[in-house]
């Protein structure tokens, strides 16, 4: 008897292994999906949804429709101003002006002033930008947003 009690004690001892190893590897699963729901953002800083582009330099560009809803590209590139990144990867569309590029589509999405009295406004680093989109040059620690306003 002293025999089966071992084996059954061995065999219960390998069970409860197994059940806490399983336990723990589901408690520390960091799949690509958990780690995106945990990661942790400075204020201002925001992460990056999609990638776009090839190049050297990369910055964040953030669009913000009417509604609030916000889209984050990760832009790499090698032109030397925002506009020219941006045009080239076909994320802005406009007319050209006297004080530069007027920009009337962001990310497919039109604004018309005369018709519906909405802009994009172009901020670097939350703050309304005192340059033109396209007479910008990329830094990469900034940060680059189109909000409709």
């Amino acid at each position: 008897m002293k025999g089966s009690q071992r084996k059954g004690s061995l065999f219960l001892c390998t069970v409860l292994f197994v059940a806490m190893t399983l336990v723990a590897v589901g408690c520390n699963d960091t799949s690509k999906d958990t780690l995106s729901d945990m990661a942790t953002v400075q204020e201002g800083t925001p992460v990056a949804e999609q990638v776009l582009g090839e190049g050297n330099t990369k910055f964040t560009l953030t669009v913000a429709d009417k509604e609030g809803n916000e889209t984050v590209f990760e832009i790499h590139t090698d032109k030397e101003t925002v506009g020219e990144a941006l045009t080239e990867l076909e994320l802005i569309d406009g007319e050209q002006s006297t004080y530069g590029l007027y920009v009337k589509t962001v990310n497919g999405i039109t604004a018309d002033y005369d018709k519906d009295g909405v802009y994009w406004a172009f901020y670097i680093n939350d703050e309304y930008a005192s340059t033109g989109v396209d007479s910008t040059t990329i830094v990469e620690t900034d940060y680059y947003a189109f909000r409709l306003q």
